[in-house]
């Protein structure tokens, strides 16, 4: 490591701890302070400062935020200062318990877990003497301010930091102004402004980063970002052509297994699996739930059949929590090997111990969730931080879409693998409205504070809190609705107090969650259920899709059945699984354009790999896509836009509502049947759409509810918050500008 030991004379954070974490760094048998907690205890003793520090996983980061702060605690005699840690998982609460206790034991600082699984006697211990640390989920906090608000300002009296960890995870989501409001009105109970602490993965802009953690005050942020170790990284990603089950072949089979139920080229990925995997820890990462138990099933059956004990686990959110947490044992207890096929619930910072390697079935996420995923990775020193990924692609044929021409899914790996190995990932995404979330925290300040005025809430929560996108003709727009629905009654003197439906809704468990579950739409043709999928993009009636390998043209959403009517079509688009329909950033789209037209080999694919990406470069040139932006496909238009999905739905939608029948396709946007100038006339309609003629697009969503409170709120408020969430249509906006200049 960069930093000096931490016994030298050179290290003088280490001399500035107390002398009992001195004494404990000894015991540990550390040599050296690491780059981050170097950096972080002259920044944080004193609790005065914001700060955030940035490092990949397993570089320190909690220790760089604890050591200062617990020498701070130990000056007073004996410990009466309060720390808040504020975690996305009750599973990593229980983790950092661990470890902070093993520190804190020797300090005499008591540590207190509060989630839903810790009894009630070691809260009410913390109630009784509030000191230490006290680690607890946002929907935790929510539940102290709503039930003991009164009684804050004399609990948290003693606060000295609060350290929000995995920060990257909060940001641009309702929980993560959730938690944002939180902060804010932990300030207001203290009263005053408490140091606010994040502990986060790289991002790409950790500015906006500060931001969050410190609204209207993020040039004030201290910005500890540990730099690059240095070490080894070796990656491979195989390319594979689709093949179909095995059944199609041998119709006589008697008993048939998943194995011959499933293409041909999954069970294919799943046996190389067991080959290089077998009898080393892992984390294997399907784009789905459904694929996860998918390929958990087929390594365990391939572990039968070559009569090895099962080394492979499922591990995602809809399982049990004993189930996850089995998982996570075998993981963690290094007796025999055992790796997990998970979604992201194992990208954060639980403790599962050193894998050897991180396997991507399909394109990843994103380059952000690809580098948080790979930190698990290598870490044990001296090891390589290991990325192996699959990508199955098309057999071509004469009918073959563009997405299976360009073979989008192994380009896109590329790209991400690319912009991975540059230092790039993709911003935070910010500055959507949430009102769903701000209903959250009106109806919680009222419970807290036994009522409140409107002009409160708006200072509170807007003129002073994180909802600074909302205006003021929405907001009481959203109190008027609250009213409609009796979520909130108002005296004769203006103060707002729960209605009979807010009461009982406000005293229920689900209340403190800012979020709910993906809802699941069912997909219906004609009298016949075709199942069901959580649908994260806009549905509009007259859209086209795929589902169940075939294509359906979308007749009605019933958004209150959480019901798509469709009928048989000859054109579609893939839908967005959970997990697997990611929205892809404008960069990843612009790499992908320069891997195509880029012609130098790529060292980190396989034979099959390589030859895949040169079908789809041979195809990009002789289409001269790297020179045309729109062109005819068959008997529709195709926009090649290469940009990111919030560009290209939003251009999508507003083409539809001027009536052409239009599709993301990823880099591309197909349109069909439309003429030359009629195209071109309509995209420079489009460049200077009034923002009512946008609002009149946006009431065609059918699937306009996706956040929880959503059903509160009025439809003009809830199309707004929809678009600043999911679309970019400045962004669209300008791009029809520049498709309409090209379009001659």
């Amino acid at each position: 490591m960069s930093s000096p030991a931490s016994g030298s004379t050179d290290s003088r954070s280490f001399d500035l701890l107390d002398e009992r974490i001195r004494r404990w760094i000894w015991r540990e048998g550390w040599t050296e302070l690491r780059d981050a907690q170097e950096r972080a205890v002259p920044v944080l003793l004193d609790a005065k400062r914001d700060a955030i520090i940035a490092a990949a996983t397993a570089a320190g980061k909690t220790e760089a935020a604890f050591l200062p702060v617990l020498s701070n605690l130990l000056r007073d005699e004996p410990c009466s200062g309060c720390v808040l840690y504020i975690s996305p998982l009750k599973a990593l609460i229980n983790d950092q318990w661990q470890r902070l206790d093993n520190l804190c034991a020797s300090l005499d600082i008591p540590v207190t877990g509060w989630h839903g699984d810790v009894s009630s006697g070691r809260k009410q211990r913390f109630l009784k003497k509030p000191t230490g640390v006290l680690l607890i989920t946002p929907e935790s906090l929510e539940a102290m301010f709503v039930t003991r608000g009164a009684a804050l300002a004399d609990t948290f009296a003693a606060l000295r930091y609060v350290v929000v960890d995995e920060l990257h995870a909060f940001i641009g989501s309702e929980r993560g102004m959730q938690l944002q409001s939180l902060m804010q009105r932990v300030d207001r109970a203290c009263g005053r402004r408490v140091p606010r602490v994040g502990l986060s993965a790289t991002l790409g802009d950790m500015r906006l980063a500060a931001e969050f953690l410190r609204p209207r005050g993020a040039q004030d942020v201290q910005i500890i970002e540990s730099g690059n170790t240095g070490q080894e990284l070796k990656i491979l990603i195989k390319g594979y052509v689709e093949k179909p089950p095995r059944i199609q072949f041998e119709p006589d089979i008697e008993q048939p297994g998943l194995e011959d139920m499933v293409p041909l080229s999954t069970v294919e990925v799943a046996n190389h699996m067991v080959k290089v995997l077998r009898g080393s820890n892992n984390l294997i990462f399907p784009n789905s739930r459904r694929q996860v138990e998918l390929y958990a099933d087929l390594l365990r059956r391939a572990c039968e059949r070559d009569g090895y004990p099962n080394e492979f686990w499922p591990h995602h959110g809809s399982l049990s929590k004993e189930l996850r947490e089995q998982t996570e044992q075998a993981l963690k207890a290094g007796d025999r090997p055992a790796s997990a096929v998970c979604t992201t619930t194992l990208e954060l910072g639980i403790d599962i111990g050193a894998v050897k390697s991180v396997v991507q079935v399909g394109a990843p996420p994103s380059v952000a969730s690809l580098r948080q995923r790979l930190g698990r990775s290598g870490r044990r020193k001296g090891e390589a931080a290991i990325l192996r990924g699959y990508c199955v692609e098309a057999e071509l044929h004469s009918g073959s879409d563009l997405s299976d021409r360009l073979r989008e899914s192994l380009v896109q790996s590329v790209a991400m693998v690319n912009l991975l190995l540059r230092g790039w990932f993709e911003p935070p995404r910010a500055g959507g409205m949430h009102p769903s979330t701000l209903v959250q925290q009106i109806l919680s300040i009222v419970a807290e504070r036994g009522g409140a005025h409107a002009g409160e809430l708006w200072d509170t929560l807007v003129a002073q809190g994180p909802f600074g996108a909302i205006d003021k003709p929405s907001f009481a727009a959203i109190l008027r609705s609250l009213g409609a629905k009796d979520l909130l009654v108002q005296e004769a003197g203006g103060l707002l107090l729960h209605g009979v439906a807010g009461e009982r809704l406000v005293n229920h468990y689900e209340f403190y969650a800012s979020f709910s579950a993906d809802d699941e739409f069912r997909i219906v043709a004609g009298a016949k259920v075709l199942g069901s999928l959580p649908v994260a993009r806009p549905l509009t009636a007259g859209q086209g899709l795929v589902f169940g390998g075939q294509r359906w043209r979308v007749q009605e959403v019933d958004a209150g059945k959480k019901t798509v009517y469709v009928t048989a079509d000859q054109g579609g688009v893939p839908p967005v699984f959970d997990g697997g329909g990611s929205l892809v950033h404008d960069e990843v789209r612009r790499e992908m354009f320069n891997v195509l037209k880029d012609g130098a080999p790529v060292v980190f694919l396989d034979t099959t790999g390589r030859e895949l990406l040169e079908e789809a470069r041979r195809y990009f040139a002789s289409n001269e896509l790297a020179t045309r932006s729109v062109f005819r496909h068959g008997g529709n238009t195709i926009l090649a836009t290469w940009s990111g999905d919030w560009i290209n739905d939003a251009l999508v939608m507003l083409l539809r509502a001027e009536g052409l029948d239009a599709w993301n396709l990823g880099p591309l946007v197909s349109v069909r049947m439309a003429g030359a100038q009629s195209l071109k006339d309509t995209l420079q309609r489009i460049a200077v759409s009034t923002p009512a003629q946008i609002a009149d697009a946006l009431r065609a969503i059918g699937n306009i509810d996706n956040e929880k409170w959503d059903w509160t709120l009025p439809d003009d408020v809830k199309r707004s918050a929809y678009a600043s969430l999911r679309l970019d249509m400045p962004g669209a906006q300008a791009l029809a500008r520049t498709l309409a200049a090209l379009a001659d």
